[in-house]
């Protein structure tokens, strides 16, 4: 049985993400309050894997996860791409003119804001988690309380499904990663060198001109596609920065070759991971 930590509760898109990857596997799951907690539940036991967001279509990447990953010392796996549908719940016996106030986590309010502009009587209260929403509210029994989540969070905690579908954009999809110890890596990774496909990886460059252009001058020579670049800042270092790639590739011996060739030119460059590519579900 493999023991995976997630932010979040049951019937959470991390949830579902954890057993869509590990589809056919006997899981045990770790719900976590906070992202931090998922990286303390792999330090405190080695078997533990993570499964935690990087970015999403719409709302974009998940900044302090990528910190996160770099210090832990953890190593990528594997990825899932999940398709995100959110569903507009209430208690069992209640209708659409019961309810008052809707509460979700951010990001699914944001994402489903044509439909709540639609319903201006409707209150929107920011809340922790969107499965944990369903939860309390049926938990507690609160009376003109809906929830914004996941089909499965309505059916895991008895909802009743008012409206499927509210999310304003339909290409709505969330990246997830998953990461373990990297002692372990052996034992829980699914891909041979010849499946992966896919590297992410995090630098940092002197500030000279020219500096980053010279990388990715020399990744396209290895015909290596960057899918994803992002920059965060270095605190206490003034206009330095981390760079966080993520690149793909056909070939893994050239991949090597393009990481050799441009490290010296980076300073503190680490591979947070080397996976094949997850697939899109639909």
């Amino acid at each position: 049985m493999k023991k995976i930590a997630i932010q979040g509760t049951r019937g959470s898109y991390h949830d579902i993400a954890a057993h869509r990857y590990f589809e056919g596997e006997e899981i045990e799951l770790i719900c976590c309050t906070t992202f931090e907690d998922v990286f303390a539940a792999i330090r405190k036991d080695s078997q533990v894997i993570g499964m935690l967001a990087i970015e999403n279509t719409i709302a974009g990447s998940l900044l302090h996860n990528n910190e996160l990953l770099r210090l832990s010392g953890t190593q990528i796996i594997g990825e899932y791409k999940l398709r995100i549908s959110h569903c507009f719940v209430c208690l069992p016996d209640e209708e659409w003119d019961d309810i008052t106030e809707v509460n979700s986590h951010p990001i699914a309010l944001m994402q489903c804001r044509d439909f709540l502009q639609q319903h201006p009587r409707i209150k929107i209260v920011e809340a922790e988690d969107t499965a944990l929403s369903a939860e309390i509210i049926k938990r507690d029994d609160l009376k003109g309380r809906a929830a914004i989540c996941s089909r499965v969070a309505a059916e895991h905690y008895g909802m009743k499904i008012l409206q499927e579908g509210i999310e304003t954009n339909k290409h709505n999809f969330t990246r997830f990663l998953v990461v373990s110890d990297p002692w372990q890596v052996d034992e829980t990774g699914r891909q041979t060198t010849a499946e992966k496909n896919k590297a992410s990886i995090v630098f940092t460059l002197p500030h000279t001109e020219g500096s980053l252009s010279q990388v990715l001058s020399i990744l396209s020579f290895y015909n290596i596609n960057l899918t994803k670049i992002q920059s965060l800042p270095i605190i206490g270092r003034e206009w330095e920065y981390q760079f966080y790639v993520d690149v793909a590739f056909g070939d893994y011996v050239r991949y090597t070759q393009a990481i050799t060739a441009i490290t010296p030119l980076t300073k503190e460059l680490k591979t947070l991971g080397e996976y094949a590519e997850g697939k899109s579900n639909v």
